[in-house]
Order: C-alpha cells, then structure tokens, then sequence
C-alpha cells in the first residue's frame, strides 16, 4: 500500500473537506465532519500523517473541482488520477465503473453488479462502495438500492449527506414519474 505524501484541508459549500495524496495520486478525500478540526483530526488519523502540506497542482485542480460540484456546477472528475495501490482487484472494478456516472444520474447497486458480469454481486457491490476512501471524485453517492432506495451511505451524516450531494446535483430520487413519465429507475438505466 502505497504511503500517503500529504495532505489539505479546503472549503466546499458542504464545509470543509480534506484530501490526502500519495506521488501516484489522490489516495482519499474526507467528506465534512462536525467542524474543520474534526475533518483535519480524522483525515491525518487515516492516512498515518501529522500535518497538512502544500498540494501540488493536481491536486489542488482535483479540490477545486470538488468545491465547484458540491457547489452545484456538473463537473466531471475522471480526470482526477486516483492512488489505488493496496485496494481489492473488485473494489477497482466497482470505483471504475461507478466513476462513469455522470452528475446528476444514479444506477443501482444492481447495475453496477450486472456491469461486472454478475448480477448477484448487488451485496459486493455494496460494501466496496462503502469502503470508497474517494468519496466524491468515486461517486458512491451516485449509487442506489433498488427500486430507487437511497441506500447506505457511510461518510459522516450517513444517507443525509448522500441524498444532499444527489439534491446538489440534480439527481432525481422519486419513484413518482416525472413530467417525461420517468421516474428513479428511468434515471437510473441511463
């Protein structure tokens, strides 16, 4: 597993998140706690660092990106390079496949397991997602239970802070059709 380089703290419209890198790329991204002390205490703990640093340009491209999506700006985040050293060969198969939905569209934990090639990984699915060190820039939140269910969400404010980042987004959650009679599982196909 590749050890972390540094890290930052920066301010989203959420609060404040942090980001952690490594010399091969963007190893997590913390989504806001409580308050910014909270956000810096637990990042620093999970990446086995003391202090913050100086982000390189990539990264700090990858921060503001960040702050315009959660600021309600479709920006796509492909093009942030990830550091995935030491993560399951599955779970990079799920963050990969669960890059590609865009802002403001959903899949189900389903879909994303049918793209594997199995559709009884739903479950695996499910809990690679919840291990998802990149939150945001691997969009866990873009990924539904069935029937349009949010789901779990296991950063802090739990399916709050998911169906929050949905909202920003545009993503429609009802299973109500909408004016084009599609509803979750419409938006959730594309």
């Amino acid at each position: 597993m590749t050890q972390a380089c540094g890290a930052a703290l920066f301010d989203t419209p959420l609060g404040c998140c942090g980001v952690a890198w490594s010399s091969l790329g963007i190893l997590g991204l913390q989504l806001p706690e409580a308050n910014a002390q909270r956000t810096r205490e637990r990042l620093l703990r999970r990446h086995g660092l003391t202090q913050e640093a100086k982000p390189p340009a990539a990264v700090a491209q990858a921060m503001h990106d960040v702050t315009r999506l959660m600021g309600g700006q479709r920006v796509a985040l492909q093009h942030v390079v990830l550091d995935l050293d030491g993560v399951a060969a599955l779970h990079r198969r799920v963050y990969e496949l669960t890059r590609d939905i865009p802002a403001g569209s959903t899949r189900t934990y389903g879909n994303i397991a049918a793209q594997l090639g199995d559709p009884l990984l739903a479950r695996a699915v499910g809990q690679a997602l919840a291990r998802n060190p990149i939150a945001v820039i691997v969009p866990c939140h873009r990924v539904l239970a069935a029937g349009g269910r949010s789901g779990g969400f296991s950063a802090g404010g739990g399916v709050a802070t998911k169906l929050k980042l949905l909202e920003i987004e545009g993503a429609q959650l009802s299973t109500q059709p909408d004016l084009f009679g599609a509803g979750s599982a419409g938006a959730a196909a594309r």
